[in-house]
């Protein structure tokens, strides 16, 4: 759930905070600001849609809570989410429920991944004509299932929802073309797939789905550009995390999405096999590139989780982490584009050593 800042995303970082810091009057900070609106900007490019229509916000939680609460909902409508959302996705629709009187309709997660058709079909019924918004996940954090957003969205279009697509696991790995996919909501983190700073995110707004959107937090200090406008009015923002954020997608820009995304599926693959491989392990995530992204779980046999990625850390320096619960429980690897093929071997070798 955290990678590593890039270089370039950490010595922005630190150059901002230690410019605001050495002098933190108004005429310093000044030339900060335009830096904030620059990170719109290349934020934007990367996810391929106009700067007025993306907003810097902390996380992707945020995101999602900004369109739970901006979109009016009351008694009689419903929103359609997928069961296998992030809790805290789900968590406020659920919520919010409670106090306006809508209702919720979860699809539950098919496994093993059937393929996109599957889930499509699974959305065309749950969708009824009270239906205001659909809530999905583009890649789901337990077994990196690969969902079709672009159909999904299309889909909640013709039936005249909304839609809204948490790009948690997808931002930053996949090469993602927002104005092909079109929803009308998209959120994403910069401390994951993107290698920026912590506690720092975006939401894109589909342009004709802005006048669904209220603001959720009003202050003095808006943003100047399109949504930021009205929804970016949080107060003092850190705009050296901003900056370090749009630095760290320019990096990703200079490597290529398209080459970041190929290696990390493959090295995700790569893992896969080895660990499938293993004796009594038995593989969640499908082996298909059109169902999963690079998200690797697996049931390590009747291994503890939670007590076999501890010792995987201790005794090996591996990061993963242990899945408990009903829903495909286990170790989930998240290899990304700078994790060398040998690194996915010595995890693989690491788990074989300690189930043996």
């Amino acid at each position: 759930n955290l990678c590593p800042a890039c270089r370039p995303a950490g010595d922005a970082l630190a150059r901002v905070t230690r410019g605001i810091d050495d002098d933190p009057s108004l005429e310093n900070r000044g030339q900060f600001g335009e830096g904030r609106e620059a990170a719109g900007r290349t934020i934007a490019a990367h996810l391929r849609v106009a700067p007025e229509d993306v907003l810097i916000t902390r996380n992707t939680s945020e995101g999602n809570n900004f369109v739970s609460s901006g979109v009016e909902l009351k008694a009689g409508d419903e929103v359609v989410i997928l069961g296998e959302n992030h809790p805290s996705a789900n968590a406020a629709f659920l919520d919010k429920a409670k106090r306006f009187g809508f209702t919720v309709t979860s699809v539950p997660p098919i496994v093993p991944h059937p393929g996109a058709g599957a889930y499509l079909d699974a959305f065309a019924k749950a969708i009824t004509p009270r239906t205001r918004l659909v809530a999905i996940t583009h890649v789901t954090a337990t077994a990196g299932d690969l969902l079709p957003a672009r159909e999904i969205c299309r889909l909640a279009r013709e039936r005249g929802a909304l839609s809204l697509v948490d790009g948690a696991q997808s931002f930053g790995l996949l090469d993602i073309d927002l104005s092909d996919m079109q929803p009308d909501f998209f959120t994403g983190s910069a401390h994951k797939w993107p290698c920026g700073p912590r506690e720092v995110g975006v939401l894109y707004v589909n342009p004709r789905a802005k006048a669904s959107l209220w603001p959720s937090v009003v202050s003095l200090y808006a943003g100047a550009v399109g949504v930021s406008r009205t929804h970016g009015a949080l107060g003092q923002r850190d705009e050296a995390a901003m900056i370090g954020f749009a630095e760290a997608l320019a990096f990703q820009q200079r490597i290529g999405p398209k080459l970041i995304e190929a290696r990390s599926l493959a090295l995700a693959a790569r893992l896969a096999d080895r660990l499938a491989a293993i004796p009594g392990v038995t593989l969640w995530t499908s082996r298909d590139p059109a169902r999963r992204a690079a998200i690797v779980t697996v049931k390590p046999g009747s291994a503890d989780p939670a007590r076999l990625a501890a010792a995987l850390y201790e005794k090996g320096r591996v990061a993963c982490t242990a899945r408990g619960g009903a829903d495909r429980s286990g170790l989930r690897f998240s290899p990304h584009f700078y994790n060398l093929e040998a690194e996915i071997d010595r995890a693989a070798d690491a788990v074989r050593a300690l189930m043996a």
